[in-house]
C-alpha cells in the first residue's frame, strides 16, 4: 500500500494556476485533446477519450469531461503530484478546495498583463447583481462565486470513473481509486433490502460526492415573455425565440437544423436529438415559420448562402457563418438583460414545457415524446406549481385576507317572535 500524504496542505491561499489547456482539434476522431504546460497530449486522458467516443458518447461529453480532468490535472500539476500517484488525501484536499473556496476568476484576453487597478478605473460602473444575489425579476440566483453542488457532483464522477477505467486496464502505477465509493456501499450487496413493489432509487456512491438539491424548472410568463420578443432586433431572432418557445427543442437541436429541416406547409420542423442522435420532427407554432419566411427572404437577399443542405441560421453580418449556441445565447441575454432577468435559453425549453402540460387537452404522452425523455416520470416536475404560480396564490390570499379585514360589519339581523307567544295572540293560527 502507499502511503498517506504526511504533511498538510494550505488550501486556504491555494489559487488553482491557468497552466495547461484543453483543445478543440476539430477532428472528429479526437474532437478534444488535454494539453499540459509544455504543450504535450496527456496520454492517458487520450485513451479515456477514445474510450468514450467508442461508447458513441458525443464531443460535447467530452467537453464537459475534459473541463473536469482539466481542474484535476491542474491541482496535480500544482503540487507536483503525478495522476497515477494521487491517494485519497489528495482527492480529500481537492474535493474540500472546490467546496470552500473561491471559483477561480478568468481574465479577458484584452486585460491580459495588465494592472488591474487601471482595468477597474477605466471599467464604467454596471449595475449586475452581486454573485449568487436572487434575480429581482425571475428569482433565480446569479452565478456565484463558489463551485456549484452540480458542478461538484459531476466532477466527482467524471473522475471516479475515470479512475476506475484505468484501474481496470492496470494502467502505470495506479494502485487505488483516489475517489472512493461511500461507505455504506463498500460492504454488503447493492439494494439488499430493496422492496421488489418500489422503484430504484439514485444512490450516492462517492464519499465526496455532495448532494445536489432538485432545481424547480424555471418559466417565462407570457407577459414577460412579450417583453423579451417586442426587445428583439431581427426577425431571425424573433425566429428562433418563436420555434424555441413552441416546439420545445434544446437550443442546440434547433441551431443545426438545416433548410430542408423546415417544412411550413406540414408546421413542422426537423432535428437531431442532443442525447440519442436521432432525427424528429418537431410541431411549431405557425407564427414560428411566418418569422422564418420574413428572415429567409432578407437574408437571401443580403446574399447568405442558400440550399436544402445549406444550415438555416446564419450570423446577420458578413463574412456568413452558421449561427452557433454561444452567439446565439449571447443575443438571448442582450434581450433579457434590458428587463433586468436572467432567464437562459433552456428556459423557453421549460416554458413550451409548462404551456404543454398545462393544456388538459394534450396527452402526457405526447409531451414526452416531443421533449424526447426517456421516462415520463421526468414531467412530474412541471406538474407542481411553478414560483410564479405560488407567490401569485399567496399574494392573493392575503389580499382576500385584507379585504376581509376591512370589510363593513354586517347588518344586525331583525329579533325573532316567539312561536307560543304569537298562537296565544292569534289563537292558534301561526302555524
Amino acid at each position: 500500500m502507499r502511503e498517506a500524504r504526511t504533511h498538510e496542505r494550505d488550501l486556504k491561499t491555494f489559487v488553482l494556476p491557468e497552466i495547461g489547456r484543453l483543445q478543440a482539434t476539430g477532428d472528429a476522431w479526437e474532437p478534444y485533446r488535454l494539453i499540459d504546460p509544455e504543450g504535450q497530449r496527456v496520454e492517458p486522458v487520450a485513451v479515456y477519450f477514445k474510450d468514450l467516443l467508442t461508447a458513441d458518447s458525443p464531443a460535447t461529453t467530452l467537453y464537459s469531461y475534459g473541463n473536469d480532468l482539466l481542474r484535476w490535472w491542474r491541482f496535480l500539476w500544482a503540487h507536483d503530484i503525478a495522476w497515477d500517484r494521487a491517494v485519497r488525501e489528495d482527492a480529500r484536499d481537492f474535493t474540500l478546495w472546490m467546496q470552500l473556496a473561491d471559483k477561480p476568476m478568468r481574465v479577458h484576453w484584452r486585460h491580459r498583463g495588465k494592472d488591474p487597478a487601471e482595468i477597474a478605473r477605466r471599467k464604467p460602473p454596471t449595475r449586475r447583481l452581486a454573485p449568487g444575489t436572487p434575480n429581482p425579476v425571475t428569482g433565480k440566483p446569479t452565478i456565484g462565486k463558489k463551485y456549484a453542488p452540480a458542478t461538484r457532483a459531476h466532477c466527482e464522477t467524471v473522475l471516479r470513473t475515470f479512475y476506475d477505467f484505468h484501474l481496470d486496464l492496470n494502467s502505470g502505477h495506479l494502485l487505488v481509486n483516489p475517489f472512493p465509493l461511500d461507505r455504506n456501499r463498500r460492504k454488503g450487496r447493492s439494494h439488499a433490502h430493496h422492496n421488489p413493489a418500489d422503484e430504484f432509487k439514485h444512490e450516492r456512491t462517492g464519499r465526496y460526492r455532495p448532494t445536489v438539491p432538485q432545481r424547480i424548472p424555471r418559466r417565462i410568463p407570457d407577459d414577460k415573455y412579450t417583453e423579451v420578443f417586442a426587445g428583439l432586433r431581427s426577425n431571425r431572432d424573433r425566429a428562433l425565440l418563436a420555434f424555441w418557445v413552441s416546439s420545445a427543442a434544446r437550443s442546440v437541436e434547433l441551431l443545426t437544423a438545416t433548410e430542408r429541416d423546415a417544412l411550413p406547409g406540414q408546421q413542422l420542423i426537423g432535428v437531431i436529438r442532443k442525447g440519442t442522435r436521432d432525427y424528429q420532427q418537431l410541431p411549431a407554432s405557425p407564427d414560428a415559420f411566418v418569422w422564418l419566411r420574413l428572415y429567409q427572404e432578407e437574408a437571401w437577399r443580403k446574399g447568405v448562402p442558400r440550399g436544402r443542405n445549406q444550415p438555416l441560421w446564419w450570423t446577420l453580418r458578413r463574412p456568413w457563418r452558421p449561427l452557433n449556441y454561444d452567439a446565439a445565447r449571447a443575443m438571448f441575454t442582450r434581450a433579457v438583460e434590458l428587463l433586468g432577468a436572467n432567464w437562459t435559453l433552456h428556459d423557453l425549453r421549460h416554458t413550451a414545457t409548462y404551456r404543454m402540460t398545462e393544456d388538459p387537452e394534450m396527452s402526457l404522452v405526447y409531451v414526452q415524446h416531443i421533449l424526447g425523455h426517456k421516462d415520463q416520470s421526468t414531467l412530474q416536475k412541471y406538474l407542481r406549481p411553478s414560483r410564479d404560480e405560488v407567490i401569485s396564490a399567496g399574494l392573493a390570499h392575503h389580499a382576500r385576507q385584507e379585504a376581509k379585514k376591512n370589510a363593513p360589519p354586517p347588518a344586525p339581523t331583525a329579533p325573532a317572535y316567539n312561536e307560543d307567544s304569537l298562537n296565544t295572540l292569534f289563537g292558534g293560527l301561526v302555524a
